[in-house]
Formats: structure tokens, sequence, C-alpha cells
């Protein structure tokens, strides 16, 4: 008989989330090893799904079924399978796009991207990560990939007792190449390049922001891989400016855009001092995107990422001309919508601008958002316009 937990009430379970933290356990019944798989238990001994185990990690049980389920090969293959079938609903790149999305896809910790005829894979979870030879023939069975790369250099492995590692689980891993997605062109690195290999999420939202580049001085800021920079570069934009501190990245969006034949002009420089700097010369532009990468990792340290999400904004609403767009991002669960608005229209109130909301972002939809589950919700973006000053 499988050992069980018994999950006290009133508990974040109840409310639609698929998490039982170690402190939301009444008792248990016989004695799961960190992987293995468990039933839950309300109060009453009603069963309210499966669950992998793992006493190591804060999130001690992460619920993948409201029934009573083993983690065998035939479970893997229906999960990929239904979230392909979901992916196919929407009007994206079926060839470039997140197959599988861990608990938006049933998967806890599972993580399958694909690149063309290539697949990185990432198991995040150890339940998942000690059945990953069963996930690799799953993957081959169901989209039978040239090869399959493991990805799983991420720090979130160390929350789980995971050792960090990067190989190759079947095939062989393509040298890096170029995706096109709509008009933008991008490198895959699947083996080093960022994530997995590249964003998947952006990759809508650079087409939609390079909507408002027609005639406009532009400034792309974190630009990473010049993704933004490239889409309004094609949408007709009178200059485009992209900034980024690494070079690495500033490599490859020079790389791409060259790739892609279009002019922009790139500076390896601090945002935040490049923006003072260039605030101090009076500069102006007619449309600024701020796309910075997580500011916080933890609840902790929230207040202080707000501050630099405050600063950045502040200063570059104070370069933009009347009828400017301000287009800023956000890409950590832990920074709300309500947390990003509020410092938009905070740094509107500072600077004394006048701010019209004209369009609102979100991560693509191969990155489902479960209702139930907040931190699905990740990726939040808004375009503001200036309409005036006082």
């Amino acid at each position: 008989m499988p050992s069980y937990l018994v999950v006290k009430p009133r508990c974040r379970i109840f409310h639609g989330h698929d998490w039982v933290y170690s402190s939301d356990i009444l008792s248990s019944r016989g004695h799961p090893k960190p992987g293995e798989v468990v039933l839950l238990k309300d109060s009453k001994a009603r069963l309210i799904g499966s669950a992998i185990y793992n006493s190591h990690s804060q999130i001690a049980a992460r619920r993948f079924s409201f029934r009573k389920q083993d983690l065998d090969p035939e479970f893997f293959e229906r999960r990929i399978e239904r979230a392909l079938a979901h992916r196919a609903t929407l009007p994206i790149d079926q060839k470039v796009c997140r197959v599988v999305w861990s608990e938006s896809d049933g998967v806890p910790g599972v993580i399958i991207d694909r690149y063309g005829d290539h697949i990185v894979l990432q198991t995040l979870t150890m339940a998942m990560d000690m059945r990953k030879d069963m996930i690799v023939e799953a993957i081959r069975k169901v989209l039978n990939p040239k090869s399959i790369i493991e990805r799983n250099d991420t720090l979130m492995r160390k929350m789980e007792g995971l050792e960090q590692v990067k190989s190759v689980l079947y095939g062989t891993a393509p040298a890096p190449f170029m995706i096109k997605s709509g008009k933008t062109i991008l490198r895959a690195d699947l083996m080093e390049g960022q994530k997995t290999g590249l964003y998947l999420d952006q990759l809508d939202n650079y087409t939609l922001v390079g909507r408002f580049a027609k005639d406009k001085r532009v400034l792309d800021c974190f630009t990473n891989q010049g993704g933004f920079a490239q889409a309004c570069a094609e949408n007709g934009a009178k200059s485009v400016l992209a900034v980024d501190s690494s070079e690495p990245a500033l490599t490859l969006a020079k790389m791409n855009a060259d790739y892609a034949q279009l002019k922009i002009n790139f500076i390896k420089e601090n945002v935040f001092d490049f923006l003072k700097d260039m605030e101090k010369r009076e500069e102006v532009f007619d449309l600024i995107i701020l796309d910075p990468p997580s500011f916080t990792k933890t609840k902790s340290s929230i207040n202080d990422a707000l501050r630099g999400y405050k600063e950045i904004h502040l200063r570059a609403l104070k370069m933009l001309n009347p009828g400017g767009v301000l287009v800023s991002f956000s890409c950590s669960h832990h920074i709300t919508g309500g947390d990003l608005r509020q410092v938009i229209m905070s740094a509107g109130v500072d600077s004394r601008r006048a701010l019209r909301r004209i369009a609102t972002y979100t991560q693509r939809g191969d990155h489902p958002v479960i209702c139930g589950i907040p931190e699905t919700e990740y990726l939040r973006g808004y375009a503001v316009e200036v309409m005036g000053g006082w």
C-alpha cells in the first residue's frame, strides 16, 4: 500500500494549488522516501490526489493527478501527447515552442522545449529526475527527435537536493543554429545558451512591441539577443540603440542583426549607469523598452527589486518625448502585475508625466497559466504612452 500524507485543512491545495509545503502536513502513514509517489488525503481520509514527495524540499509534495496514479512510461506519453494537443490549438510555431511546462501540464518539474528536430529536457524535481530514462523514452516515442539535450544546470535543482548537470541524453548535440520566429532571427545554442537555448516566452512579444516602432527613435534596454531591437528595426524605426552589460549577449545580438541585415547600434554598459548618463545629457527617445532580468528570486528581496524597477522607469520616462511609448516587462512571479503597474504609475507621478496604458503583455501561450497556481504566471508587461507633462 502506498504511503500517504494527510494535509491540514484550509491549505492552498484546497484552493486550486498543487503544492503541499512541509508545514501543511498534518500526519503521514508509511515511510515515503524522497522521489516516491504518495497519496494525499484530507483530514477526513478522502483522497485528494497523487503527488511526488521530497522531504529535502520546502515543497514536500507536488500533486500531479487528482486520482490514484503511478508514474509509468504510459503516464509520461499521455501527458506529452496532451500537452502537444493543447499547443496545436495555439497560433504559435509548433516546431519552436515549450512542449511541456511543469505543473501547467501536470508533470511537476519537467520542462520539454522543442527547437525543430531537437529537444531540450529539464528535470527540476527529484522524482522526475529519478525517472529521467522513462521521460526520454516517452519523448523519443511521441516526438521522434534527432537529439535530446539535458540542461539541468539551473540553480532550482539545489532546492530539491539535486546536482547541476548538462549532457546529451540521446543523439548528437547540434552546433548553434539560427531560429526564425516571425521576422525575428535568433541564435539557439542548446548546450550553452540562456535557459534551454533562448527565451521562448518572449517570442510573440517582440512582434507586438515592434509595431510601435515606425519612424521612432528607439532605445532597447537589457537587449540580450536583441529580439526587441530587431523587431523595431524591421518595422521601420528611425534608429535603434540597444544596451546590455553582457559581452557574450551583445556578440550574439550583433550576429543576429547582421544575419537579418538590420542596422542596430549596440552599446555594452550597465543599464542603470547608461540611463543615468543619458538623462544627464538630456537625450530623448520615442520608444523605450525595459526588459530586465529578474531583480528578485525570493519574497524577502521584493522591496529592493521594486526600488530598482522604480529607478529605471523614472529615468526612462524623463527621456521620452511627448507621445512617446514606454514598454516595460517583469519576469519574476514575486512581482505581481499590480506591483509593476504601481511602479509605472509612481514613476509617472515623480517624472510629472501623464500616462495612458495602451497594451498589456504576458508569456507566450506555450507557457500556460494555471488559475490556482500564481507561480505559473511570471511574465508581465505593459506599454504606456506619455500624454503630456506638467
